[in-house]
């Protein structure tokens, strides 16, 4: 009450000063404090969004490598291959054989099959049984997941992946308490399906594994996934690392003071996250100390299949870019209110003279004129505000009627621009819709004359089989001329056939007809020609195929011009382009094999298993689509595209198409 009382007391120009200057004196302060906090809980928040969004990209990357590894499992134990080979009186032989091939193949490190009961029959990285039992033994089934090898459990690992097994522990700061001293046991990604007889009966199981401890190519792809080069600003790192309890087995994170860069394998992770991800079964979302520095954090538990906590999935930056922009960031914004209060307070009160004045001038005006003064006027004041309406309606009303006119005017040109606008529109949407007529029409006609064209090319190709049959024998003697009319009816006929492929093109897939491989990869080579006249290339040529399997021949032409050019390619410098044909049996069906084979540099083995994905290629102008559209091509008539290194052990690489021949 009291301060009221002196508030009312003051003068006017005293009142204005007081209420302007208190908010920017105290409002404002208390505003930049809470922008301050606001802004730190706001900058750690987007932090963690990042973070858990980085460990979604991670841990679906890791789902899939396991749905790979699950789905190669599945196509080896439903393969009719692997039938044949349990059925063999070479068994102990077939199989093993078959088991490795698949390993490489699929870039597994073990691939194993049991008995129905569990135990272990053969194994691709022993060519003895071994009769030690694994994890899954006593209850043998389908299924995928992470699993932990103890060292009794790991002879199936091979003699190379062993050797990346053992890891020795080091000192790790804040780490729990242990005696271990060095980690034995082995990570891998598991898969399991059953192997079933033609009659539906369990025959076995099929193993297969990717062993995890020391996969730095795996680590790496995650890394390189989760946080592509320029992903993180202002110096940022990235890293991503595997777990197998809380020792890193696999990870990017490199040794602090190390001169060689490193890898950061062997030590541990902090108690705290250790309790919480591994104890608690949490996911962690928050900053930690990771080997020699601070890191926004993301910890997974990786679980078994039985559903135990063995291990972790961890992604990571480097807090220290953000920590100073952050600090950066709210000092600017403290320094940034402090600048516009200090300019506030200096524009306030130089504003509040420009208030108190005018009022200060009307109110000694009033006096004159209670003093009998009747030519005291306020006059025109310099700012046109309310003080100024007061000391001059007239003139107010007039600049009111005035600026109501230029805002009429204004408005109008706005409603001009706006009804040209939405007429440009219409002219524009009615010369799309006369296009589509015109479209509409073509089509139609381009439909009208193949139809009705079609119609005398019968005619003409009945007439020329009745004179065939008038002719009898004598028609050996036009047979050049007859052919000639086959030719020019055929390409008649192929002329319509594109015409109604522009009318309708969803109706016209391609003819499906009884292909002459011999012939084909004869007529491919001729396409190839111009390529093979720049090079040093020579041609062996093996055609003794025999099927006829049924496809769409240009099709299958375009998928042999596509290797052979491939082929051509790899020999930059020359070499030898083998192409062969031979007809195969396998499983009571007749298959014939068309190989386009180089004595290039052959194929790395990484690019091997990822060469039919689309976008794979090591060619700097191609587009990788080459390979993926030619095995799509092939799919679709039920057949096969393969690549393999050449067999007589030399460089280079052979490309194998699969074809179908169906009895007649």
């Amino acid at each position: 009450m009291n301060l009221g009382r002196r508030f009312a007391g003051l003068s006017l120009r005293n009142k204005l000063l007081a209420l302007v200057l208190l908010p920017l004196l105290v409002v404002l302060p208390l505003l930049g404090l809470g922008l301050l906090i606001w802004g730190n809980e706001a900058l750690d928040r987007l932090l963690i969004a990042k973070i858990r969004s980085d460990l979604a990209v991670a841990n679906g990357y890791f789902e899939r490598v396991l749905s790979e590894v699950h789905g190669q499992t599945a196509l080896l134990a439903e393969s009719s291959a692997l039938l044949g080979a349990l059925s063999s009186d070479e068994r102990d032989r077939a199989v093993p054989k078959l088991l490795t091939k698949a390993q490489e193949r699929d870039a597994l490190d073990f691939v194993n099959l049991r008995g129905p009961d569990g135990r272990l029959w053969y194994s691709s990285t022993s060519k003895v049984q071994a009769t030690l039992e694994s994890a899954w033994v006593a209850a043998p089934a389908e299924r995928s997941g992470v699993e932990v090898l103890m060292p009794q459990q790991q002879h199936l690992l091979g003699e190379t992946a062993s050797t990346r097994v053992p890891v020795k522990l080091v000192a790790t700061r804040g780490a729990a308490p242990t005696n271990r001293v060095v980690e034995d046991r082995a990570l891998v990604l598991l898969s399991s399906r059953p192997v079933h007889n033609l009659k539906g009966q369990l025959l076995g199981y099929v193993q297969g594994g990717v062993l995890l401890n020391r996969n730095l190519a795996f680590i790496d792809h995650i890394n390189e996934i989760v946080y592509p080069k320029g992903a993180l600003p202002f110096g940022s790192q990235g890293t991503a690392t595997l777990f197998l309890d809380d020792v890193r087995v696999s990870t990017n994170v490199r040794l602090f003071g190390s001169e060689q860069d490193e890898r950061a394998i062997g030590t541990r992770v902090s108690q705290s996250v250790r309790e919480a991800v591994l104890r608690d079964g949490r996911t962690w979302l928050d900053r930690a100390f990771v080997v020699n520095d601070w890191y926004v954090s993301a910890y997974q538990p990786l679980l078994d299949g039985k559903g135990q906590r063995v291990g972790m999935l961890y992604v990571g930056f480097s807090e220290a870019p953000f920590r100073w922009l952050k600090y950066s960031v709210l000092a600017s914004i403290g320094l940034l209110f402090f600048a516009v209060m200090t300019a506030a307070a200096w524009l306030s009160l130089r504003w509040a003279r420009h208030i108190i004045a005018p009022v200060e001038r009307m109110s000694e005006t009033m006096h004159r004129f209670s003093a009998g003064d009747g030519r005291a006027r306020v006059g025109a004041l310099p700012v046109q505000d309310e003080l100024g309406t007061l000391a001059g309606h007239l003139d107010a009303l007039l600049d009111n009627v005035d600026q109501k006119a230029l805002q009429l005017q204004r408005w109008n040109a706005e409603l001009d621009a706006k009804v040209s606008e939405r007429t440009r529109e219409l002219e524009t949407a009615q010369s799309h819709l006369v296009r589509s007529e015109k479209l509409a029409a073509v089509g139609q006609l381009t439909a009208s004359i193949a139809h009705e064209v079609n119609n005398p090319i019968a005619v003409i190709q009945g007439n020329l089989d009745l004179m065939r049959e008038r002719l009898g024998e004598n028609a050996h003697r036009v047979g050049r001329e007859l052919e000639l009319v086959d030719e020019q009816i055929e390409r008649m006929r192929l002329i319509v056939t594109q015409l109604l492929q522009f009318a309708r093109p969803a109706e016209y897939a391609g003819y499906v007809e009884a292909v002459d491989t011999n012939r084909l990869v004869q007529d491919s080579l001729v396409l190839a020609q111009h390529l093979l006249a720049r090079s040093h290339i020579k041609v062996a040529s093996s055609l003794a195929a025999t099927g006829l399997p049924k496809a769409n021949r240009n099709e299958l032409q375009q998928v042999l011009v596509n290797l052979l050019v491939n082929a051509i390619h790899a020999m930059p410098d020359g070499g030898v382009l083998s192409l062969a044909t031979q007809d195969h049996r396998r499983d009571g069906q007749a298959w014939v094999e068309v190989s386009v084979a180089d004595t290039g540099p052959g194929l790395a083995p990484e690019l091997l298993r990822d060469l039919f994905k689309p976008f794979v290629t090591r060619k700097k102008d191609g587009t990788g689509l080459g390979l993926w559209i030619s095995r799509n091509i092939v799919d679709r008539y039920g057949g096969d595209l393969r690549v393999a290194p050449r067999s007589d052990g030399s460089a280079g690489a052979v490309f194998s198409v699969w074809l179908r021949v169906d009895p007649a």
